[in-house]
């Protein structure tokens, strides 16, 4: 039987091969995981059968433009011929990036993957071009995903680009990471419910700020939000994070504000914001806070001020109610054998505070002008 070139998108795993490597792709001993990296100026995409058999399938496209396959792929408007073969897959993992792909070609394979038992999706560093055409009606199309992740994808359809993503796949996703986002300003009235999504992972998109994940978080669209996290994501204040998930309707347990430049008070005039009453841990490390900031939730069971700038022990009526603090980090923890000794009343000077006498002096003129002290 015919391979379909449509197919070849589903298996390309990349791996970011040396110069050196004269085969594209590479596949390991077990037969689990198979790389690709289609980086040469006239790829032979056929070496990306190798992989039909693995597990785990990561592919980079070397920066190509697939447009080529979108005419030969239109040839196989009916997927339904290859669902035999796509079921026998064993592919759970897939990992495609580093090119620049047709949004008609995208959701083509979205649609075949719907035969498979593809669970984990990741698209990196590409490029989708065109307009997203509608799915069959009469179908169930898309993979049923419980994972997705994107880092750095550009869309041309701007904002509606996840409500057009969505209708490509089955409902069930549980885990969307999105990262280095060229829009997280969604369409939100054209998105759909996600009813199972647990984790919601925005980070390491440092313009979106506190404006920005209000046009992220999408009101009443994540009613099943467990885990939010938004590290490198410009958050100012946890007031005003608190104040976007209201507007929002999120009621996450988890959430994670690490890695965020934080100001320990709230802007001038800003209102009391409620925190969600399922929010039981609170990230809030690597976040430059010289003191606990002002609003945080009344009760907790996990607050994590590590890795901060805290030059004292926090006082019990700055803290809430937390069963597990962590202060690990900061500077008041920092052992005082670590730091220099200080005598003011001593005639000994410190060892890494060299004596005035020395400076210019050589060693041995030092040591004369002690000798004649004691003389």
């Amino acid at each position: 039987m015919e391979r379909p070139p449509c197919l070849l998108l589903l298996l390309l795993p990349l791996l970011r091969v040396s110069a050196a490597t004269p085969e594209p792709c590479e596949v390991d001993d077990e037969d689990v995981r198979c790389a690709c990296n289609f980086s040469g100026s006239q790829p032979d995409w056929s070496e990306a059968f190798q992989c039909i058999a693995s597990v785990e399938v990561e592919i980079r496209g070397g920066g190509h433009s697939l447009e080529p396959f979108l005419k030969r792929a239109e040839g196989y408007a009916d997927p339904r011929q290859f669902a035999d073969t796509v079921r026998a897959l064993r592919v759970r993992r897939l990992s495609v990036g580093a090119a620049r792909v047709p949004a008609r070609l995208l959701m083509g394979v979205l649609r075949v993957l719907g035969y498979s038992r593809l669970k984990e999706l990741t698209l990196e560093d590409l490029e989708v071009t065109g307009t997203t055409p509608p799915p069959p009606s009469l179908e169930a199309t898309g993979p049923a995903l419980s994972t997705l992740r994107l880092r750095n994808v550009s869309w041309a359809t701007g904002g509606s680009w996840l409500a057009e993503l969505q209708q490509w796949l089955k409902p069930g996703l549980k885990v969307l990471n999105i990262a280095d986002a060229h829009s997280l300003a969604f369409a939100c009235e054209q998105v759909r419910t996600f009813p199972a999504l647990t984790t919601l992972d925005l980070s390491d998109n440092p313009g979106l700020g506190e404006r920005g994940l209000t046009a992220a978080l999408c009101p009443h669209k994540f009613p099943a939000l467990q885990n939010l996290a938004l590290r490198n994501t410009g958050m100012q204040t946890p007031r005003a994070v608190c104040a976007a998930l209201a507007a929002a309707g999120v009621r996450p347990h988890r959430l994670d504000l690490s890695h965020n430049s934080l100001s320990a008070t709230a802007n001038p005039g800003a209102a009391e914001c409620v925190w969600p009453s399922a929010l039981n841990s609170l990230n809030l490390s690597f976040a430059g806070l010289e003191q606990v900031p002002k609003g945080l939730p009344a009760k907790l069971s996990v607050l994590d001020l590590s890795y901060n700038r805290l030059n004292r022990a926090p006082r019990p009526e700055e803290l809430p109610k937390v069963d597990n603090l962590t202060l690990d980090g900061n500077p008041f923890l920092v052992p005082e054998a670590s730091k220099p000794q200080e005598h003011s009343s001593s005639s000994v000077v410190p060892a890494r505070a060299p004596s005035p006498l020395s400076v210019g002096m050589s060693g041995t003129l030092v040591l004369l002008l002690g000798v004649r002290a004691f003389v």
